[in-house]
């Protein structure tokens, strides 16, 4: 999938809208070893999380890394020209945030990852079986003094029930707080309930969807391209990718959320990269909030 070539596509998307807070889904490892060896393989393939950020240095963004919730671990046996390899591929999740602001302006505490407790075992071909641990990573976000928490997340897409097990979990763990909260991340479930019950049940939470707060016409839709990104028109066709926001207490004070902007990115074919691939399989949700309290007024 060339991720070298499509992270110069992410950063330019991430340089044009300038988010102070990001949440990645899908973040792979890729190490190889030698094959068929019990040890688990160590040589660094390709980090897409560090090549990410050299192609945001490049352009002159600095970014940091706040958290990372490493996800499901698996490895297997592949035949390549050089011979027989192990592949390993790590799953991860990933907050990332500006750290270039002007000192007081934003600062993150409290920062936590975790991996839900019910997750789905597959079948392996040798008999075994193999857990596709899911996960979550959080940090509570002070912006001009205010106080929210942030939480990124990428529930699992092959068996509802799991799904919607995770999100209760999530709900009962990195959400259970008195403050303002945000989710984002890949939640796959549908926003029009056609799918799982899932983004319902966030809804009933409490949480509120910030794209339909600001194009409540507009299906936004975020999945899914083609597997390997280069069906020549968008096939996007579900919203599935969310920013979700509960009002809470910020400094014992009720303080909610405004949505002023809601917009996708890396959805339209000059958002290609040279060769000719989509940046990335989802399109990217870019939300601007305000946090608001009715005696000290809204910050970014």
């Amino acid at each position: 999938s060339n991720f070298p070539e499509r992270a110069e596509a992410l950063a330019k998307e991430i340089d044009d809208k300038d988010p102070a807070l990001i949440g990645l889904q899908e973040v792979s490892l890729l190490r190889t070893g030698p094959g068929l060896n019990p040890a688990p393989a160590t040589t660094v393939a390709f980090d897409y999380l560090q090549i990410l950020l050299d192609a945001l240095n490049a352009r002159g963004l600095r970014y940091g890394v706040v958290a990372v919730a490493t996800d499901f671990d698996a490895e297997v046996p592949g035949l390549f020209a050089t011979g027989l390899m192990d592949i390993r591929l790590t799953d991860r999740d990933v907050i990332l945030a500006r750290i270039d602001l002007p000192l007081g302006l934003l600062s993150l505490s409290n920062v936590q990852v975790g991996n839900f407790a019910t997750s789905l075992v597959v079948p392996t071909l040798g008999g075994g079986s193999l857990t596709l641990f899911r996960g979550w990573a959080s940090a509570d976000v002070t912006v001009k003094g205010k106080m929210f928490r942030l939480v990124t997340t990428h529930l699992e897409p092959l068996y509802p029930p799991v799904q919607v097990a995770q999100a209760n979990e999530l709900l009962a763990g990195p959400g259970s707080t008195s403050l303002p909260v945000v989710f984002i991340g890949d939640y796959n479930s549908k926003a029009d309930g056609t799918g799982t019950s899932t983004y319902g049940n966030l809804i009933a939470a409490g949480f509120i969807d910030s794209w339909t707060q600001a194009h409540p016409d507009d299906p936004g839709y975020t999945g899914e391209q083609a597997a390997d990104l280069r069906n020549p028109t968008s096939t996007l066709s579900e919203r599935i990718d969310l920013v979700l926001y509960r009002p809470g207490l910020e400094n014992n004070r009720p303080a909610t959320f405004t949505v002023t902007n809601a917009e996708l990115v890396g959805n339209t074919p000059g958002d290609k990269t040279p060769s000719g691939l989509w940046p990335s399989d989802h399109a990217g949700l870019v939300v601007k909030l305000n946090l608001e309290s009715p005696t000290h007024g809204s910050d970014d």
